[in-house]
Parts: C-alpha cells; sequence; structure tokens
C-alpha cells in the first residue's frame, strides 16, 4: 500500500494547465446518446457522455482545434472549437454502422469488423443496456455461433464449433489480456473472476482456431472482455437488481446481483478504478433420476447408478462377497450358489442431499493508471481482481465449488503500438467437495462397504430359502442392509456430512484440495509507425505452471509440480490494388516441457468490392494446435468408479495405491492380500472396459466365449492435437440490410480424448485369453472384482471432421424498429467403427436459430428487446454421463425506462417466458425461468 499511495501522490503532484470544453451529444429526435465518444483530433485525448449524453473533456490543446465525436450506430462528427467558452451541442445522424465497428483482436490492431479476416462477434455498452438475459454474459448465448453449457447459475462456459463439455479446455477466455482459466482445472469458470458489467467497454469473440496469435489454448475460439479506461469512464456508476427464479424442483426463490463501480481521473497523468459485485440465488437443482447402467430410471435395479444420486457408485459381486462368507464360515458353502452371479449397488443419496443449492459469486477489482507523458504513448497499469462464490462443476463427478476463490494481479505497460504485461493467477479450492465422494463415504461412516454386502448377501440366501422370489429376496436383502441408514435432514445424517467434506482422504472424505498457481507474461509490437511497406507485429509468451493440490487430485502429494510453455510468433499484413485486397499472414511456435515444438500458420485474405468497399468477401487457413492440459498429464484423481489419470511419464510412475485382494488363493497370485498397482500397469496391461463388460455379460454362462471378446489396451501417452481450419466468409450492406456469412471446414488429427481401461491385479493381459493356460490368472482377476478401472488420456488415431456455416442478418424495419435473425448449422464426421471406445463429445446441435426485436426510443426514453432462440435435439457425451438433450425454445424479454435528471435506466426483464423448462447438460439441471427489475445509474 505504501507504494500504491507514493504513485498516487507523484502523479497527483504533477499538473499543468488544463481548458476545458463541455457539452451535449443528441440524436436527430433529440434523444441523448450515452457513451459517444469524444476525441480531441490528432491527440489521444477524449472524454464520453454521461447518461444524459453531456460531457466534460479536459485538454491542454489551445484554441483552435477541432474534436470528433463518434457513437456506435451514429455517423462520425467533427466539430472545430474556436473559443474555450464555446457552446458545444452535437448532433449525430442515425447510420447502421455495426460492420465498421473497430475491433482489435482478429488480428492483435485495430480494423472495421467488415475487414476482419476472420469471423467475429462483438457486443457493445449499447448491446449491454439491450439485452434481455439477466446478465450481460448470459447475453453472449444470443451472439451466432455462441452455445452455453450451464453447469450452475453461476457457472457457465461457452461453446463455439463443438467439442466442449462444461470443462471447455479448447476455449480462451481474456479480460483485460489476462487469461481467465483456473491454473488447477485449465479452463474458465464463466464470469467468476471477470468484469462487472458496469465496467464493460466491449465483448469481442472469435468462434474459430486462433492459435496463430493467441497461443496452443485459443483452439476453437477465443472471447475477449475489456473494461473500461478510469480516464474516459469517471465518475460512480451503480446497478442493482432483484429478481425471482422458478423452477418445477427447486420451487420459486429469490435472486439478488448489485454492483457499484468508482472511477477517477485525477489529472491526464494519473487515474484509479475499483469494482464490485455481489450475486446471491438458489441454484438449479440437479433431479435427474436416470440409471447410467440401463435406460431411463429404475431404482428397482439391483446395480441402479442414478446421475444424480451418488453413493450407489459403490458395486460388487454378489456372488464373489458369497464365496468370501463361505471362506469365513459365516454361511454354507452350498448358499452360495444361491447368490446371482451379478453386480449390487448400494443404496445412494439424492444430489439435493448434498449441497445447499445456493449459487453466488462475489468480485472485487482494483486498478491504478499512470501516464507519464500525460497521453496514451505510454500507460503503466497496476489490476488486481478477486472473485469468490459458489457453483457446481461437473467433470467426471460433481463438484460443489463452495467458497471458492480465485485472484490475479498484473502490471502493464502499454503504448500505441506495443504492450508488455504480467500476471498471476492463484486460486483456493476454499470448502469445495466431490459430491459423488460425500455419497460414498456418508454411507460409509455408518456402515462400510464389506458390512453392507455381506448382510445383503446372507439376507438374500436367508430370503430365498424362505422361498422368497429373486426380486423379494433382494428388496429384503437391501431393507436389511440398509437398516441404520443415516436420512437426509436427521442430526446423525448432518454431522457425517459436515465430516466428510472437512476430510481431504478420498478414503474417508470428500474435500478439494488446491492452491495451484499460474505465472504468465507476453508481449507484443507494431512496427507499423517504423516498417511503411506493411504492417508487420512481433510477440511472444512465456508460462509457468505451480500445480498443488496436495495429492488429492494431482499426483503432487510430495511437493508443487512445475512445468513451463513459450512461444512466439509474427505477422504481416498488406493491402493492395487500390487498398481493396488485404492479406494477411502470420506464424507461431508454441514449445511444452512434455512435447516437442508446434509452427502454426494462418493465411488471410480480404476483398472489398463494390464502389464504397462495403462488400467485404473473406477466406482463411490455419492450422491450430492444442497441448494436453495439466488434467491430461498430471491428473491422478480417484473418483470412486475409476481413476481418472494422466499420462506425463513422470505422472505414471508416481502414482501408486495399495489395494485389497480378495479369493485370490490359488490363482496363480503370491502377493498376499494386497496389490500395489500404478500408472504403468494402467497404461500398459490392461483391457478396454467395453471388451470387460461384454465379457462380463457372458462370463456365467459362457466363459469361453466371454474371454474370446476381451482386447488388451493398445493406447499411447497423450500428446498435442492439431487442426487445420479453413473458412469462407462475406460481410456487406445491402440496401439497409446487414449482411454477414461464414462457412468453415475443420480436420482434427491426434483429437485429445478419454479411453476407459480395466486393469487386473494378477495376471498378463491379453487379446482373447484361455481359460486353460496363463489367461487363467487374468481371467480370474475380472471374474472376481480384483481390477481396477481407469480413466486414461490419449488420442485417437482416427481423423475427426467438423464443418458448418452461419448467416447473420439485420435491419431497421420500421421508424427504429430492428430485427435481427441469424442461423448456424453444425456437424461432424467420426468413424466409430474405427475406434468404438472412443467418444468425441461434440455437443453441439446441428441446427440453431436466434431471433431479435427491439427499439431502442420506442417513445421517449422508453425501449424494449425480445429475442428469442431454439436448437435442435443433440446427443451429450461426458465423461459424467451421456444422454439426449432435447430441442428447446426459450424467450428473453425486456423493457427498460430511462430518467435522465436521475441518469438511471429502470429495466423489466423475463428469461425463459415460455416456462418450459430445458437441459444444457446431461446431469446438471434442468432451466428454469427467471424475473428480475434493476436499476442502473451511470455518472
Amino acid at each position: 500500500m505504501r507504494v500504491y499511495l507514493l504513485i498516487m501522490l507523484f502523479f497527483c503532484g504533477i499538473s499543468f494547465a488544463q481548458n476545458t470544453i463541455t457539452g451535449s451529444v443528441t440524436d436527430s429526435n433529440k434523444q441523448s446518446i450515452p457513451g459517444a465518444n469524444v476525441n480531441v483530433v490528432g491527440s489521444s485525448t477524449g472524454a464520453s457522455t454521461d447518461f444524459d449524453g453531456t460531457f466534460k473533456l479536459s485538454t491542454s490543446a489551445k484554441p483552435p482545434f477541432a474534436i470528433k465525436v463518434s457513437a456506435v450506430g451514429f455517423e462520425t462528427k467533427t466539430i472545430n472549437v474556436t473559443s474555450l467558452n464555446q457552446n458545444l451541442d452535437v448532433v449525430l445522424k442515425s447510420e447502421e454502422t455495426k460492420l465498421d465497428e473497430i475491433v482489435v483482436s482478429a488480428s492483435r490492431t485495430p480494423e472495421r469488423v467488415l475487414e476482419s479476416p476472420v469471423t467475429i462477434e462483438r457486443m457493445g455498452i449499447q448491446d449491454i443496456k439491450k439485452t434481455a438475459s439477466p446478465t450481460f454474459y448470459d447475453g453472449l448465448e444470443n451472439l451466432k455461433e455462441v452455445q452455453m453449457n450451464t453447469s450452475s447459475m453461476s457457472f457457465k462456459s461457452i461453446n463455439t464449433r463443438g467439442f466442449a463439455t462444461v470443462a471447455n479446455t479448447r476455449f480462451m477466455q481474456l479480460v483485460d489480456g489476462m487469461d481467465n482459466s483456473s491454473p488447477l482445472l485449465n479452463f474458465v469458470l464463466g464470469n467468476l473472476i471477470g468484469v462487472s458489467e458496469i465496467d464493460v467497454q466491449s465483448v469481442e469473440l472469435l468462434p474459430g482456431a486462433s492459435s496463430a496469435l493467441y497461443g496452443a489454448n485459443a483452439f476453437n475460439g477465443i472471447l475477449f472482455m475489456n473494461s473500461k479506461s478510469p480516464f474516459i469512464y469517471q465518475g460512480v456508476s451503480a446497478y442493482f437488481k432483484y429478481g425471482v427464479t422458478s423452477q418445477e424442483a427447486a420451487g420459486t426463490n429469490n435472486y439478488y446481483d448489485l454492483g457499484v463501480r468508482f472511477s477517477h481521473a485525477f489529472n491526464k497523468y494519473f487515474a484509479a478504478k475499483a469494482n464490485f459485485t455481489y450475486m446471491q440465488a438458489t441454484d438449479w437443482y440437479a433431479t435427474n433420476y436416470n440409471d447410467k447402467t440401463i435406460s431411463g430410471i429404475d431404482r428397482s435395479n439391483i446395480n441402479y447408478d442414478g446421475i444424480n444420486v451418488y453413493g450407489d457408485e459403490v458395486s460388487t459381486n454378489i456372488k464373489g462377497v458369497g464365496q468370501s462368507l463361505a471362506t469365513l464360515g459365516l454361511i454354507p458353502a452350498a448358499a452360495v450358489n444361491l447368490l446371482p452371479n451379478t453386480n449390487v449397488s448400494r443404496t445412494g443419496y439424492n444430489e439435493v442431499d448434498l449441497t445447499n443449492n445456493k449459487a453466488g459469486n462475489t468480485k472485487i477489482d482494483f486498478s491504478l493508471h499512470g501516464r507519464p507523458f500525460g497521453d496514451e504513448r505510454l500507460e503503466i497499469i497496476w489490476q488486481s481482481k478477486f472473485g469468490t462464490g459458489n457453483a457446481v462443476y461437473q467433470g467426471a463427478n460433481r463438484y460443489y465449488l463452495n467458497d471458492f476463490f480465485m485472484q490475479q494481479h498484473k502490471i502493464e505497460l502499454k503504448g500505441k503500438n506495443f504492450f508488455v504485461r504480467g500476471y498471476t493467477t492463484s486460486e483456493d479450492g476454499g470448502h469445495s467437495y466431490d459430491m459423488v465422494f460425500t455419497g460414498i463415504n456418508v454411507n460409509r461412516k455408518w456402515k462400510d462397504d464389506k458390512t453392507w454386502f455381506g448382510q445383503y448377501a446372507g439376507a438374500y440366501v436367508q430370503s430365498t430359502l424362505a422361498g422368497m422370489t429373486p426380486e423379494n429376496a433382494h428388496a429384503a436383502a437391501r431393507a436389511t442392509a440398509d437398516t441404520g441408514r443415516f436420512l437426509p435432514g436427521t442430526m446423525a445424517f448432518k454431522n457425517a456430512f459436515s465430516q466428510v467434506i472437512a476430510d481431504e482422504s478420498v478414503l474417508t472424505g470428500s474435500k478439494l484440495v488446491d492452491n495451484s498457481r499460474i505465472y504468465h507474461s507476453d508481449a507484443n509490437y507494431n512496427f507499423k509507425d517504423i516498417i511503411k511497406f506493411a504492417e508487420i507485429q512481433v510477440g511472444g509468451s512465456f508460462r509457468l505452471y505451480e500445480l498443488n493440490s496436495h495429492g488429492r487430485i494431482y499426483t503432487d502429494a510430495d511437493g508443487p509440480i512445475n512445468y513451463n510453455e513459450y512461444g512466439a510468433y509474427t505477422q504481416l499484413a498488406k493491402k493492395f490494388m487500390d487498398e481493396r485486397l488485404k492479406f494477411t499472414g502470420s506464424i507461431r511456435y508454441d514449445k511444452s516441457k512434455n512435447f516437442d515444438g508446434n509452427f502454426s500458420p494462418r493465411l488471410s485474405l480480404v476483398y472489398s468490392a463494390g464502389e464504397r468497399k462495403n462488400h467485404n468477401f473473406r477466406g482463411s487457413f490455419q492450422t491450430g494446435f492444442r497441448n494436453p492440459s495439466t488434467q491430461d498429464q498430471y491428473i491422478g484423481f480417484n473418483v470412486g468408479s475409476a481413476v481418472l489419470l494422466g499420462s506425463a511419464p513422470d505422472n505414471l510412475a508416481r502414482y501408486r495405491e495399495t489395494l485389497p485382494v480378495s479369493t485370490a488363493a490359488g490363482q496363480g497370485f503370491a502377493g498376499g492380500t494386497t496389490v500395489v498397482m500404478d500408472g504403468l500397469k494402467a497404461y500398459g496391461n490392461s483391457y478396454t472396459a467395453s471388451s470387460v463388460n461384454a465379457f462380463s455379460a457372458l462370463a456365467g454362462s459362457n466363459p469361453v466365449a466371454g474371454a474370446a471378446l476381451l482386447k488388451k489396451t493398445n493406447v499411447n501417452y497423450v500428446k498435442p492435437e492439431e487442426v487445420k481450419a479453413f473458412e469462407l466468409g462475406y460481410r456487406s450492406f445491402v440496401k439497409d440490410v446487414s449482411i454477414d456469412l461464414n462457412a468453415y471446414y475443420n480436420v482434427y488429427n491426434n483429437f485429445i480424448g478419454n479411453l476407459n481401461v480395466v486393469a487386473p491385479y494378477y495376471g498378463t493381459a491379453q487379446d482373447a485369453p484361455s481359460p486353460t493356460n496363463a489367461g487363467a490368472t487374468t481371467l480370474h482377476a475380472l471374474q472376481n472384482g480384483n481390477y481396477r478401472a481407469y480413466q486414461l488420456y490419449t488420442n485417437t488415431d482416427v481423423e475427426i471432421k467438423s464443418f458448418g456455416f452461419g448467416a447473420g442478418l439485420s435491419k431497421k424495419i420500421i421508424a427504429n424498429f430492428e430485427l435481427g435473425v441469424n442461423y448456424n448449422y453444425a456437424q461432424f464426421d467420426f468413424d466409430k467403427a474405427k475406434d468404438p471406445s472412443f467418444e468425441a463429445g461434440f455437443n453441439t446441435p446441428k441446427h440453431r436459430v436466434k431471433v431479435s426485436l427491439g427499439n431502442e426510443r420506442l417513445f421517449e426514453n422508453f425501449g424494449f428487446n425480445i429475442s428469442g432462440r431454439w436448437n435442435s435435439e443433440y446427443t451429450w457425451e461426458s465423461s459424467f454421463a451421456d444422454g439426449i438433450i432435447e430441442s428447446a425454445t426459450v424467450i428473453d424479454a425486456q423493457i427498460n425506462y430511462g430518467i435522465p435528471k436521475l441518469k438511471s435506466v429502470f429495466k423489466l426483464g423475463a428469461s425463459n417466458i415460455g416456462g418450459k423448462e430445458y437441459a444444457q447438460v446431461i446431469g446438471a439441471g434442468l432451466i428454469g425461468q427467471q424475473y428480475f427489475a434493476s436499476w442502473t445509474i451511470n455518472p
């Protein structure tokens, strides 16, 4: 804090004579235009209009000079200032300029949307005001190409062009240049540590591969969120939202969202700002009780494993239990034949009983901005961001992120043609826990697995001897084994639950521990003021990962795991043919510790046809790649039904566990009652899980035929995946219609995914082992439950292709009524027969349609907007659960009224006003309705 104070005093002490220009900006209907930009021509000095369209501009320039006034949707106007007391009342004519907006992200340099070499979507201040969604981040779903995957009300991930679950490691999100990804999880946690709604300057989205400029993680898209400068947007802003959420499972619940922004430029040398936001709501209840093992809901299934039921993942072969009981003399040996050769699962707990179902998010950020020369030639920024909240994250299991905390700190130097920045991201798991292991270990608190299954087997035998049918015998056996079960809501359950979620050991608890960090730096320089024949840029980045889950998630029990990656790139852009043809070429080289380096080139052409150069045709080709994530390499996470195991060479030897062996005597295993399993056995001595399932189905009736179906795992260690991306597009104004068309074709090689395998405790895995020779040892292990299931990270050898196209149209239809329509088609091609165990996880509807109708000036100070979207049915594949996402139609609407004297906008809105609940993720809660009223104050 002393350093901050000295900096503040230093800059506040520097002052020069300043001239102040005031005025107002309105449209042709004399309606004020908030957020208009007012800049001194030939200088970087500028300001913006407040809510009632007035501005105050401080400049060292002396009259005469000129100012330029611009606003999205209006023609730009230049005004001559001849005296300091001149009254500047500027009137701007309305103009459709959506495709003339300036963007930076596509080429790392300012350019019109029309000239972008790739597809780009943008949301500005006015778009945020118009959105009918509860938050601006929710409103991104109405952009062309964007699909949301909602795991929780406070955790939504963006999917563009497919191949994404909740954990979208193929998509990058930058806030003021900082990667928002979790250091531990390697993907973005929505807007948990993003930007406040009243601090958003602009949002830009590239829906395609962007590795050539932004590195390995920008594989399928990248989102840029840029906040407002305190030099331009000053004063105190605030908003407050109150509403209700409605869902059949959760009922009607309150919803609160509020924020405040403080910003001040002390002079042209120093400015500062701070933001605070708070959101609290009741989450969408997850109540999908379909059985993972069979189609539909059937809780009478003795091996039931419900999607949102936890603890029932613990399952064992009941005949094997009976053999153990007979060996101990607890039941007659002949009684073993009364037991079926099938698996039985323990009784689980519903998700709604294992979480308080609260969603929340608190964000705080502040930044100090210094301009040593008094303008944008050099700006020094210190920025700190803090975010904490509650949300549900869905990966291989369901996890409740309870008081999860992330923070970022950045120092940046930037100027007209360069930037250099360094930042760090760190996180703390707080009181987060794994809901699957919570259910498992609450069960074990009152009765261990051995006792429960033993009682089940004994009761089944007794019931069968008493003449019961198998169905009734199973029901009686479960009732006997469940005697003493902790029931939700009782003190015994609450005590056990509290103990389990505070315990880090997967054997007895479920707490997630995480203190991981990322250290990142990057730089860019544009030589356009030095080299004239073309615009040339160079840049690079370096990142250091420090994984620290204390052995809970990664194999870092003996200390943090460190590894690094770096990259460098260059880009050349030049215009030809009377500046109608723009060529852009770039190439990037990236290297990660465990993998060979990769080159990512990109070539693009944009041709502007027509007298006004308003018919723009574009084409681009680039190759991209994605390094395996930290999870792909270093995870060693026991999720109950399997162990998630990364394939970094040092990770395989580091992951070790000691497991009990049952009924192995005389079967070629002389290791005693326990066995040590490690990652090398998982990758080198295992069977594909699909072949083991096929074997198990026949093992009781025809073991020889079943053994013939076993297939030894032949899997390579994970390596980077690659994409070749082709894109064509067209943007234009035809009369008063804005048109944006694009089509893409992607070819993926070495696509990263998961493979489920089963490693026997003893014996040597081989294809179709014979029950009469050495293979008998392995078969005995599989038949008696002496094996460990693993989920491995690897690549498929099968080439995957995806293709699609999109069309967006907008038009002012009557007066200021604006109609927008867009459509997206998406499809992929993967030959499942060539790799039946591999799930591509496209998770994207083939058809999506979005429509909006609005009028910002229906009458004085009053506006409205209605947006609707529809998607076709599609298949969902993930490591947690597979299923079908049904088609859905969702309509959002809002009306707003401004009171300039109060500098306020009041809004009433509703999302999903049709009321039909819909899913976006198999395993997450159905999304219901949300109604809200908001009050926003802008200076």
